[in-house]
């Protein structure tokens, strides 16, 4: 069984889809429960997987716990854990952004991927397998203006990873960064307030990633054999 975070949407939606495909069991993660609901009867019809859900934010330390404590049978099954709960919020200078903004995107970004990897760390070393694959973005290399703590935890995260893989050597889990470009998903929604035509101007003159794009590296890194570990993968959109 495979954890993929906010998969109502986007890229975790697209993951869940190809991993169904593949005959993977899953267990879905969102805060939009009738959309999880929704893809859970569609999943289970379309592939005879299990699938199984939860609704929940994952920047909430208590509820990623007290959830945890709930599903611990069911921690002990799960093969990986894709963190791809991850947002941006606003693309002002730094000296005029608004604090909460800052706190929202380190609390989704980098609280929730510690949240959700400390919860599942501890089943992987104990049966000495598992993989986690974290969502990081080419802005975690590359900063760009007005970018500025959006990069700075997806940097976070590139080292979280790192540290991951150094902290965990010799256990048999394996640990990968998949790092995107411009990819079109609710992404630049979210960032703009769900102000349709900024996100859109974002794409304007260029064709970006798609949700399946990386859903595919993602997939791809995961079915490697188990003596094999991707460490990163970095995709740009060709424009």
């Amino acid at each position: 069984m495979i954890l993929i975070t906010v998969a109502t949407s986007g890229i975790g939606l697209a993951t869940a889809e190809l991993l169904a495909k593949e005959g993977k069991d899953l267990y879905l993660l969102g805060r939009r429960k009738d959309r999880l609901e929704s893809i859970q009867k569609r999943l289970i019809k379309d592939y005879g997987i299990k699938v199984e859900i939860s609704s929940f934010d994952v920047s909430n330390r208590k509820a990623v716990e007290e959830w945890a404590k709930t599903e611990s049978d069911t921690l002990k099954k799960m093969e990986a854990l894709i963190n791809n709960a991850g947002l941006a919020v606003g693309r002002d200078l730094i000296h005029e952004a608004q604090v909460d903004d800052w706190e929202k995107m380190i609390d989704v970004n980098v609280k929730g991927l510690l949240y959700m990897t400390r919860q599942l760390l501890p089943h992987f070393v104990k049966k000495k397998s598992g993989h986690i694959v974290n969502l990081g973005s080419v802005a975690g290399r590359w900063i760009y203006p007005r970018g500025n703590i959006y990069c700075a935890t997806k940097r976070a995260i590139s080292a979280l990873t790192e540290a991951l893989r150094q902290d965990l050597l010799g256990t048999g889990i394996r640990v990968t960064e998949i790092s995107p470009g411009m990819v079109e998903t609710e992404f630049s929604e979210v960032r703009f307030g769900g102000d349709k035509e900024k996100a859109k101007a974002v794409y304007a003159g260029m064709t970006p990633l798609s949700a399946l794009d990386i859903a595919e590296a993602v997939v791809w890194s995961l079915l490697r054999p188990a003596h094999v570990n991707i460490q990163e993968i970095v995709i740009y959109p060709t424009d």
